[in-house]
């Protein structure tokens, strides 16, 4: 369970990147987070994991604040929480095999971490989460090899080794061609409903949302504007989500 307790963001300029979420996503939804760019979705994603810290309130992580975690404590969350971005964050050079078997750095020591000292079950699992994306043939091919939608998939791989109970994806089929963006989002949904993982995805296409999502959540201007099923995500509502110059007004309004 994610719970975000009266979690504000402030800038250094003075923006307003979150104002007073209030949001409990639970274990196995599939969370797509929409709105206007600027609204606040990579801000609240990122609070997740804690690339961005909160200004005010609280994120919990499985009744555990990690907010307030120290450096020991936030690693051993951050464990369970795998990450995928729009520009795949994968080492180019090395290979797929290499790149999928980072996902378990944060398990060893530096030591071990340094000389690449993997078990024969992280290996073997390399090969499995490979397997569940459709790539074990690439398996010792140079990532930069890759196509884009491949690359992605790679990293959804990584995020499998990781054994993350949570996964959190920012823009993650923006830079892709719609047939490859179906089947990456297919592998999330697929992740979502037989490993029960729990998947939240910032996504600018409302209609994916719409497809792949069990739940929706529309921010504006930081605020949580929306936050339903599918089926509720109406055509009035959408006007009320992006409606620019609301957002706009909204938005000064909060930096004032």
């Amino acid at each position: 369970m994610i719970e975000f307790k009266d979690v504000s963001k402030v800038y250094g300029n003075g923006t307003r990147g979150l104002d007073h979420i209030q949001l409990t996503i639970g274990d196995g939804e599939f969370v797509s987070i929409i709105g206007l760019s600027g609204a606040g979705k990579s801000t609240l994603l990122r609070s997740i994991n804690r690339l961005n810290d909160v200004t005010e309130g609280e994120v919990v992580v499985d009744g555990t604040s990690i907010t307030r975690a120290d450096k020991r404590e936030l690693r051993r969350i951050r464990r369970r929480i795998g990450m995928i971005s729009q520009s795949f964050n994968l080492v180019k050079r090395s290979t797929v095999q290499k790149n999928v078997l980072s996902g378990r750095l944060g398990y060893y020591s530096t030591f071990k971490s340094i000389f690449g000292l993997f078990t024969e079950e992280d290996y073997k699992n390399t090969e499995k989460a490979l397997a569940t994306v459709g790539l074990l043939d690439k398996l010792h091919s140079r990532s930069d090899e890759l196509s884009g939608g491949q690359q992605q998939r790679v990293s959804i791989a990584r995020a499998l080794v990781q054994r993350a109970d949570i996964i959190l994806a920012d823009e993650p089929v923006a830079s892709l061609d719609p047939v490859t963006t179906q089947t990456v989002l297919k592998d999330l949904e697929r992740i979502n409903k037989e490993e029960g993982k729990t998947v939240v995805v910032n996504i600018h296409s409302v209609e994916l949302a719409r497809q792949f999502s069990t739940r929706i959540i529309a921010l504006r201007a930081g605020r949580l504007v929306f936050d339903g099923t599918p089926d509720e995500l109406t055509e009035e509502r959408l006007a009320e989500i992006y409606d620019k110059d609301a957002a706009e007004r909204e938005a000064k309004g909060a930096a004032a």
